[in-house]
């Protein structure tokens, strides 16, 4: 049956004899479905890379400003997303959320068969990719209702992290399929490169040709099973704590769409006047920080505007903003997973502006645009840091069950800081230098240690969360703060591309750095002092 009428998994005898067989059916097909929207969500920075080496006619500030976009809509999306699984259930929801990706995965190649498609276009594609991004909300909360809370911060951490490898997966089978026509006649036609390319085993010289359009068309042979697995093999938990009052299917997907759209509404708006004229944004460029809030509380107050069941639900739900750890762990979260999801999006972007060219002083001017023949392939490397980030995210989520989440956050916050910093000085040596790759190493390296931090901090947060939320609040607080923190997305590449503009790249990481330290404190202040209210949860 897909409706679930008893559920208690805190009972050993219902967990042992029925309750996890489901719990992990669900956990397994959650995961790939989570991937996947993670591999369309941020695919724009491997798509970007490529359409520079491809030689699309647009600047390096406007390919940054695509993976912003689709950052900005991903976060925003995760805040009706924390919802759905009370209003619809987890089978309608991921079902039908999982189906929606295949629209930006189709019409993205579709769009990059031309390499005369106008800018436009792709930023709707990328406001569109958020909808993956989004959908981490949904599965974090419906898996937190599927196991016993002695083994929550495992199966999160499992849900998270190998949901996470998204990034990498993306980052490595999307330069592989642009190697070759894979869809035939159906894909279309390649365009040549005009620059170095690469794939992880290996360069590819400028003057071959890749079908770069593969980048959207790979999901389509991903996304059409997931969603007939999630359709006949997950469940929606039916009881009075998860979905009590479960809507057939067709409702469902109107509730969905519905919460969906005003989260690209406000998504939309905010881009509008963050954007300049000439990028199809207003001129206003109003500054960035202010329109993250903005949307954000445009998106909350109109969620609980709506008539009916969803806005009275809406106002139990927004319970969680009374308690003041929910705005703690907000912080918190976004120095993990904030910086994990924003350097994924930006990071072979800036391998690629940062390294792959030379930096040579002109008549007294520093210049950024001579191609370096000797550096390194975004494309190859890139792929790595997430994977490292993603992989040891469920040994977060272990050692947070062992140690205690705050103790484990802690140190990664202090890692965090020092790596940061060092990586920041190596960036700074390599964009003032005419041979920018002797400085690669060692930023790369330190971007590793960076990008491990935070997968042990994404599961060790999550396992702070569980012990300091009670069961009903845990789940939207969940989505609430991954909601948050998903706003690194968009606020990293969009300080990466303004620092490399004003070319400070560096700047940026100092500025994290900074942030990191205070979240270091603040986990101390709640979490870690002896007479903290949850000391040591």
């Amino acid at each position: 049956m897909a409706n679930l009428d008893r559920w208690e998994p805190e009972d050993e005898g219902f967990w042992q004899s029925q309750g996890k067989a489901i719990a992990n059916r669900n956990l397994w097909i959650s995961i790939p479905s989570l991937l996947c929207g993670f591999a369309v969500w941020l695919y724009w920075g491997i798509l970007t890379v490529q359409m520079m080496n491809a030689g699309f006619d647009f600047a390096a500030s406007e390919l940054f400003t695509l993976t912003a976009i689709a950052g900005l809509s991903g976060a925003t999306l995760r805040i009706p997303s924390s919802f759905f699984i009370r209003f619809c259930g987890g089978r309608n929801t991921i079902f039908f959320t999982t189906s929606l990706l295949i629209i930006p995965a189709f019409f993205t190649g579709v769009a990059l068969q031309n390499p005369d498609t106008p800018l436009w276009q792709y930023q709707l594609l990328a406001l569109l990719s958020g909808i993956g991004g989004g959908n981490f909300a949904s599965s974090m909360s419906n898996i937190s209702f599927f196991f016993p809370k002695k083994q929550q911060g495992l199966a999160l951490g499992l849900n998270a992290g190998l949901g996470n490898f998204g990034v990498t997966t993306m980052q490595v089978l999307i330069p592989l399929f642009m190697t070759i026509g894979v869809f035939g006649a159906l894909g279309g036609d390649p365009v040549t490169l005009v620059s170095t390319s690469g794939t992880l085993i290996g360069k590819i010289p400028a003057g071959s040709d890749t079908w770069i359009q593969n980048g959207g068309f790979l999901w389509l042979l991903l996304l059409v099973p997931l969603a007939i697995a999630s359709f006949f093999g997950m469940h929606n938990i039916r009881t009075d704590e998860v979905t009590p009052d479960l809507p057939g299917l067709p409702k469902a997907i109107v509730m969905i769409s519905a919460m969906l759209l005003i989260g690209l509404i406000t998504s939309a708006a905010g881009l509008w006047l963050i954007l300049p004229e000439a990028g199809n944004g207003s001129g206003w460029e109003v500054p960035k920080e202010i329109v993250l809030v903005l949307v954000v509380a445009a998106t909350v107050f109109i969620l609980k505007m709506l008539p009916g069941a969803i806005g009275k639900s809406l106002s139990r739900q927004y319970q969680i903003f009374r308690n003041r750890h929910t705005w703690v762990m907000s912080v918190i979260y976004t120095m993990t997973f904030g910086s994990f999801i924003g350097f994924a999006a930006a990071f072979p972007l800036a391998i690629k502006v940062i390294f792959g060219f030379q930096h040579l002083t002109v008549d007294g001017v520093m210049t950024h645009d001579t191609a370096n023949p000797n550096g390194p392939s975004a494309l190859m490397f890139a792929w790595i840091a997430p994977f490292i980030g993603a992989l040891i995210r469920p040994l977060g989520g272990w050692l947070a069950d062992k140690f205690g989440g705050a103790l484990v956050t802690q140190f990664c916050a202090l890692v965090m800081v020092l790596s940061s910093l060092g990586a920041a000085f190596y960036m700074q040596m390599a964009y003032q230098s005419a041979t920018p790759e002797q400085f690669f190493w060692p930023f790369f390296g330190l971007f590793l240690v960076l990008f491990a931090a935070t997968g042990i901090g994404n599961g060790s947060t999550f396992r702070t969360i569980a012990m300091v939320f009670p069961k009903e609040q845990a789940g939207p607080v969940l989505g609430w703060t991954s909601a948050v923190a998903a706003y690194g997305a968009f606020y990293i590449p969009k300080v990466f591309g303004e620092q490399i503009k004003a070319t400070t790249p560096e700047v940026a990481l100092i500025g994290f750095a900074i942030f990191y330290g205070v979240c270091l404190v603040l986990n101390w202040m709640f979490y870690l002092r002896k007479n903290g209210q949850f000391y040591n949860p």
